[in-house]
């Protein structure tokens, strides 16, 4: 085991493990075809300013995005059923267990956005 000039221990054995975790990764991900297409990822990348021609990295953003975007839908989720299940419990009149079907409204998405920083309000003329 050798100390860095920071006084760390670096192994070089492990180096070669993570290397190859990491080029497995990027063999899986240009395989992997995320919800927000490349093309999309791509223009909003150069609208920002960001230019790559790397594919895999474009795709490593949009998966990226994809995960952002899944984790807002899960808490609006979780604020759906949070509403509803109050809501039935008042009224009490069930008829048996049945699926549910969950609608997502901007009463649910608002609080979960804000959880991420988010800002949304609704347009004054759907109030």
């Amino acid at each position: 085991m050798q100390m860095s000039r920071m006084n760390s221990p670096s192994v070089g054995d492990d180096d070669g493990g993570v290397g190859h975790a990491l080029s497995d990764f990027l063999l899986q991900l240009e395989n992997y075809t995320p919800s927000v297409p490349d093309s999309v990822v791509a223009y909003y990348l150069n609208m920002s300013g960001f230019e790559s021609q790397d594919p895999r990295l474009i795709r490593l953003i949009a998966l990226a995005a994809q995960k952002f975007l899944s984790d807002i839908a899960n808490d609006a989720l979780q604020h759906c059923k949070m509403r509803t299940s109050s809501q039935i419990s008042m009224s009490k009149n069930q008829k048996g267990p049945k699926e549910k079907k969950y609608v997502m409204t901007m009463e649910d998405l608002v609080p979960a956005l804000q959880e991420y920083g988010i800002v949304a309000k609704k347009p004054h003329y759907f109030v």
